[in-house]
């Protein structure tokens, strides 16, 4: 059984940087993606990488500030965003599927299958 574990969440400046990691154990995973959600709005996919390949898909609010990366052999990917700012406010999640290929559907939630249990990301202006 795979198993999610993310960290690095925590408050920073408009304009500022953080970092989220993300591990899994137990299967190898073929995608691992960020997701992030706020109160009264659904889940909405942020990043995603191909374990294999390392391809990404972003969605189109992060382009450009935000990058997804990974190690392979650690089961392990990390979310680099920069110049942040209120909107990016949310609680992150990362996802991971056993489910191969990636495409722009790869940025669904319903596609995850093991989440795990989120860290919390606040920018103040």
């Amino acid at each position: 059984q795979v198993q999610v574990t993310e960290s690095g969440g925590g408050s920073v400046q408009a304009g500022g940087s953080l970092r989220l990691s993300c591990v899994t154990s137990g299967w190898t995973v073929y995608k691992m993606a960020w997701f992030r959600q706020v109160p009264g709005k659904e889940r909405e996919g942020v990043a995603v990488i191909y374990m294999p390949t390392g391809g990404t898909r972003y969605a189109d609010f992060v382009k450009g500030r935000f990058a997804i990366s990974r190690d392979n052999a650690k089961s392990s990917a990390w979310l680099d965003m920069h110049n942040m700012n209120s909107d990016d406010s949310a609680m992150y999640y990362c996802a991971a599927t056993r489910e191969p290929g990636l495409s722009s559907s790869s940025l669904l939630a319903d596609k995850y299958n093991v989440w795990g249990q989120g860290t919390q990301v606040t920018v103040s202006s």
